[in-house]
């Protein structure tokens, strides 16, 4: 039987990580994946503690990924704090850390790496997040499948706020047959309703007050669902409403959509996707609702 250490393994190579993966299946345990960019919240950790309870050994990768990054996007500034991550893994037992540098998971090159090889879930990436942000997805896809083949889990975590993201990696694993399975784990809020996310540190104490509008539109439509309306057209109408009491938040897109597919619905009946993007100051938030089971978002 394999044993591992009380502290967190640090790996920073594929060729370690592969190795380490095929030592806990040898023991006959089930590996357990949760990729983050780290800046890690009590939402990633959530993903974390499900990974521990329904699989033997947990992995989590840090890698700040670039090709997600667009032109306008700073990459420099997103949050590094490795050894306050490290510690909170540790503090959850997770067994192996994930951490390798940009040159071991792209051909180095200038500037910073290259590569001619992509992977791209076609149409759904140009949908929300990806009509918005163009190439992001196809950021996140290929990262997504490079970790999924150095750490070879037999199941990855990921949480339902990136909801967009969490439909295109499952058309990925599917249509590139990989046997990771995919659980997608319910979005975790503060008490006021703000969806965690690493980027509300970049909040200002009066924008983070403004940010809980998002809650409050997706309430609002929740509560009209509850109350028997079904026209997506007139449900939108009511969160635009609820958003236009903050003038100084910037909608980017607010939508209801198929689960599955993303595209636009004129009704929810069978199920819907109701999804939110906006600018508070300079800072972009995303969260969304599924209503009528079609997910596990619940308000």
């Amino acid at each position: 039987m394999v044993s591992y250490p009380a502290r967190v393994k640090i790996v920073r190579t594929i060729e370690q990580m592969r190795a380490a993966s095929r030592e806990v299946r040898r023991a006959g345990k089930r590996l357990g994946f949760v990729p983050t960019m780290g800046a890690l919240h009590a939402g990633h950790l959530s993903l974390v503690r499900s990974a521990r309870a329904q699989t033997d050994a947990v992995c989590v990768s840090i890698f700040v990924n670039p090709t997600q990054f667009g032109p306008k996007e700073n990459l420099s500034k997103y949050p590094r704090p490795f050894e306050k991550d490290r510690e909170l893994l540790e503090g959850e037992k997770v067994d192996f850390l994930f951490y390798p540098e940009v040159a071991e998971m792209y051909p180095p090159g200038a500037p910073p790496f290259t590569t001619k090889t992509w992977v791209e879930v076609a149409e759904l990436s140009a949908r929300l997040d990806g009509k918005s942000r163009p190439g992001h997805f196809r950021g996140v896809t290929t990262i997504v499948s490079k970790l999924f083949n150095a750490v070879e889990p037999d199941v990855a975590f990921f949480g339902q706020k990136d909801a967009a993201q969490a439909t295109i990696i499952r058309h990925m694993a599917r249509d590139l047959d990989f046997e990771t399975r995919i659980v997608i784990c319910p979005t975790v809020r503060e008490p006021d309703g703000l969806a965690l996310s690493s980027r509300n540190v970049y909040l200002s104490a009066e924008e983070r007050k403004r940010a809980t509008v998002l809650y409050r539109a997706l309430t609002r439509i929740h509560f009209s669902v509850d109350k028997g309306e079904r026209r997506a057209a007139e449900l939108l109408r009511i969160g635009n409403e609820v958003v236009a009491e903050e003038p100084e938040v910037n909608l980017d897109y607010f939508e209801i959509v198929n689960n599955d597919t993303l595209e636009p619905i004129a009704d929810v009946s069978s199920g819907a996707l109701v999804a939110v993007a906006a600018f508070v100051g300079t800072t972009r938030l995303i969260d969304n609702v599924v209503l009528f089971g079609g997910g596990q978002t619940k308000l």
